[in-house]
């Protein structure tokens, strides 16, 4: 396993589980140790979050503040890579949002216009814990009416304070039962997320490591994708969900004398 992990050159991350847990109140977990030596043995690295609810400004912000020693172009949000996403594809596009503030500025940072009105290209979708009936409603019409659906991630619980909590995949299923129709998915557990990080690091999906607290995401992600994973029981899952793993550590932290 140590001389494994020796031979890696990317390493992965979730966020919410893994180094921290909760959205109103934080706390951290760990993960100065474990940056702190994989910068001393030169190894690339990334942040992979499903969180859509801030920007990767804020994330980034809010890593300093715990003493994680990450860098801002190594923070890959959902909400940043769905809005990279349709602009690549797509271009500039209208979109209706089920989603909050991080998610609308990502958008709009990619020169997206959100509308309110009868109409949109996209039905952009993300955690919303202001959620009503009538946008929920308003978002499925909108897709029976030709609008396309991009999901920031599908995953069904989040790391909040108290334990795991309701997260975008339960929406984006009551938008695709309503409408009939399919979302593109970016976030984990699809494969796309891993892609572009294995692109930006010009490394090969065997030169990589994922080290993440939840089974139907990070670890099924992974193993999509065809890298390697390591489960931390800090979060969401004790176990992965059937699917081998690597290690099963109690803390990111523990990683350091493995590397």
């Amino acid at each position: 396993m140590k001389r494994l992990l020796k031979n890696k050159k990317l390493f992965l991350f979730d966020l919410d589980g893994v180094f921290y847990k909760g959205k109103e109140s934080r706390e951290k977990i760990g993960g100065t140790d474990a940056i702190e030596a994989l910068r001393a043995r030169g190894r690339k690295l990334y942040i992979l979050t499903n969180n859509s609810t801030d920007s990767s400004e804020t994330v980034h912000a809010r890593l300093a503040e715990f003493g994680i020693p990450v860098r801002q172009e190594e923070v890959l949000t959902s909400a940043l890579l769905t809005a990279d996403y349709l602009r690549a594809r797509h271009g500039k596009v209208t979109y209706f949002l089920v989603g909050e503030e991080g998610l609308e500025a990502e958008m709009d940072r990619f020169g997206h216009r959100r509308t309110r009105g009868e109409e949109a290209d996209f039905v952009v979708v993300g955690l919303d814990r202001r959620l009503t009936y009538e946008k929920l409603d308003h978002a499925a019409r909108l897709a029976r009416n030709g609008a396309g659906i991009v999901a920031t991630h599908s995953a069904r619980l989040y790391m909040y304070r108290t334990g795991p909590a309701l997260a975008t995949g339960p929406l984006v299923k009551a938008i695709e039962y309503a409408s009939k129709k399919k979302a593109v998915v970016i976030g984990k557990p699809s494969p796309h997320m891993f892609r572009i990080a294995l692109d930006r690091a010009g490394c090969e999906r065997r030169d990589a490591v994922m080290i993440g607290d939840q089974a139907d995401t990070d670890i099924a992600g992974a193993h999509r994708a065809g890298i390697d994973s390591i489960l931390v029981t800090s979060g969401i899952d004790k176990d992965a969900g059937g699917l081998s793993v690597l290690a099963k550590l109690s803390n990111v932290d523990q990683i350091v004398p493995l590397l």
